[in-house]
């Protein structure tokens, strides 16, 4: 039985291209500048912004194949461009490109099956008849991989009979689409036959079909796409908030802090929840329901806490339950996941428009933390915020702790609050947190001073500090903990340290299980500052080791030294001697605190 939720608020900006971390990072932050400065002028001037997008691609030599998040989201704004300037055809061949890049990319940047939509229209629109099948082709192909239902394969299959249909009715038309319209990148008619799947982790059991599910619950004000498909069934418009379960496949062969995805160069062109992780079901749930469902959970359960993800900007609802799912399933957390949503557009250059909305998704967010406090029977409750969606974060606990009326010292409503790479104001955040503080048991700041994506927000606000930087000039504060990153984040514009990096992952782990302090932890050191800066230091703790048997103690099967050898002798590790010795030692340690 579960006994645990957990709230963590997400932003990513991009992924690891091959190369120079830092000087793709400085490239990173100055392109999402730009397309962040171009994007402004998409409503009212689409031609000069189509103009000034051509040139950034020539400038910095982007061509067919990107080799990032921002990269592929600046053609994707070269195709909706083209469609804004009545160059239809055109337009639709970026995205019948990118929809094939999409599919076979070693990165989730985006769902392929919105982009073959997209060209589809846009073909059709055209007079592109064949080129627009080729496009529902392609869909179909997506979600046989996938096991989609046949409800979904029989409404593509009625699109693909009725394009045939008018094909066949306009002989000469489509003689001319074919000589016309070349197809954007040759792909096979169906998927290679999957190759057996690698050997599950030793730190987990083989699941029987090749891959486990993580059933994560969700609070979104996203607007329903009237898509059936769970990774469109909302979109990045303005909703109401709703509630319900999606439901993650996570396959045997997972990677720690990875989110699988299909890539090109090994041969997978469509994902496959064996392989990669897909959104299997989604499953809205009024709130009566919802609540009823979550106090099942803990039923029985004799720890009830509470763990829920908020993510942020550039982030679509399938990512971010993905995300969830994979802290979620990297923990062995024992508790339930629970997703907030709010309308990213999902888009590098949509800063602006993220800004924009995730102010007003705070105040939803305070509503449903709390009735998470009130009605989801978890007895405590942690939250973790990255980057913009600490903005959200930030406003919502202000607001719970005036309406709460929350003394310095009485009884918080949260656990642990963890505010990764906040994307806010840091003087605003260090005034903020005075009125914030009695609503956790802890609060702790990650930063980082290698943090390229909040480099760009600083730029883009005036030059002045954001929350998350680290180094010299880390925000401290008696009232929290605050710990500098640096040494770790291998992802591109190095934003996504919180989640990627086993190391991280402990210090998340040791925090929900004991409520430790810096000190108590593993791998941090203390600066001389009268409130110190913790640093993580690399290499310091043997965090691949510990994280399975601080699994264990989460779930209350280690309370003593006697405890965590016998779980030990219980589980064999292929990890050597030495290193299991120093997992135990470190482990004895936490027990004494």
């Amino acid at each position: 039985m579960r006994s645990s939720i957990c709230l963590v608020i997400f932003l990513a900006l991009g992924n690891t291209p091959p190369g120079s971390a830092s000087a793709q990072a400085m490239s990173g932050a100055m392109l999402a500048t730009e397309m962040i400065r171009i994007d402004a002028l998409v409503e009212t001037s689409p031609r000069r912004a189509l103009d000034d997008v051509e040139a950034l691609l020539a400038r910095a030599g982007i061509g067919a194949s990107p080799e990032n998040r921002p990269q592929f989201d600046l053609l994707l704004m070269r195709a909706r461009l083209l469609r804004d300037t009545r160059q239809t055809r055109e337009a639709a061949m970026l995205l019948a490109e990118l929809g094939q890049l999409a599919e076979g990319a070693a990165a989730a940047w985006h769902d392929p099956i919105s982009l073959f939509e997209q060209a589809a229209r846009l073909f059709e629109e055209a007079g592109e008849l064949a080129a627009a099948r080729r496009q529902i082709i392609a869909i179909m192909r997506v979600l046989r991989a996938s096991a989609a239902s046949e409800q979904d394969l029989a409404a593509r299959r009625g699109e693909r009979d009725r394009l045939t249909a008018l094909m066949e009715g306009s002989s000469s038309a489509m003689s001319n689409t074919f000589a016309a319209t070349p197809s954007p990148m040759p792909f096979a008619a169906s998927p290679p036959a999957a190759a057996p799947p690698a050997a599950a982790s030793p730190a987990r059991p083989a699941s029987e079909q090749g891959y486990h599910t993580v059933d994560v619950y969700y609070a979104t004000d996203r607007a329903r796409t009237g898509n059936t498909r769970p990774a469109d069934f909302y979109g990045a418009g303005r909703g109401t908030l709703e509630t319900g379960m999606v439901t993650v496949t996570i396959p045997d062969t997972h990677t720690p802090g990875e989110i699988e995805a299909p890539s090109v160069w090994r041969l997978e062109f469509s994902p496959s929840p064996t392989r990669h992780m897909t959104l299997q079901s989604i499953e809205p749930l009024e709130g009566d329901d919802f609540f009823a469902r979550m106090n099942g959970e803990f039923r029985d359960a004799p720890e009830r806490d509470a763990f829920v993800f908020v993510h942020g900007f550039n982030v679509r609802f399938d990512a971010a339950a993905k995300r969830a799912a994979q802290l979620a399933f990297d923990m062995r957390y024992p508790g339930v996941p629970v997703l907030y949503s709010w309308p990213s557009q999902g888009r590098t250059a949509a800063y602006i428009a993220d800004t924009a909305v995730v102010r007003l998704s705070g105040r939803r967010l305070a509503d449903f933390l709390q009735d998470v406090v009130d009605r989801s029977g978890a007895r405590q409750i942690h939250l973790v915020a990255h980057s913009m969606g600490n903005r959200a974060l930030t406003d919502a606990l202000e607001l719970l702790s005036l309406r709460n009326g929350l003394p310095e010292g009485g009884d918080p409503l949260f656990g642990q609050v963890i505010f990764a790479a906040p994307d806010v104001d840091a003087g605003l955040f260090e005034a903020m947190l005075p009125t914030m503080r009695p609503t956790a048991e802890r609060m702790t700041l990650y930063s980082s001073e290698a943090d390229w994506a909040l480099e760009t927000s600083r730029r883009l606000h005036g030059n002045l500090r954001r929350a998350g930087q680290g180094g010299e000039d880390t925000l401290v504060s008696p009232l929290i903990d605050s710990i500098d990153m640096s040494d770790l984040g291998e992802d591109f514009l190095a934003h996504g340290y919180f989640a990627d990096d086993p190391s991280a992952l402990a210090d998340l782990m040791l925090m929900f299980w004991r409520n430790l302090p810096p000190g108590a932890r593993c791998g941090l050191s203390a600066g001389a500052q009268d409130i110190p800066i913790w640093r993580y230091r690399i290499g310091t703790c043997p965090s691949r080791e510990i994280v399975p048997l601080l699994a264990h103690a989460m779930r209350g099967q280690i309370t003593s030294a006697e405890d965590l050898r016998r779980i030990m002798d219980e589980n064999p590790s292929s990890v050597d001697e030495a290193s299991l010795e120093r997992a135990l030692i470190t482990m004895e340690s936490f027990l004494r605190n």
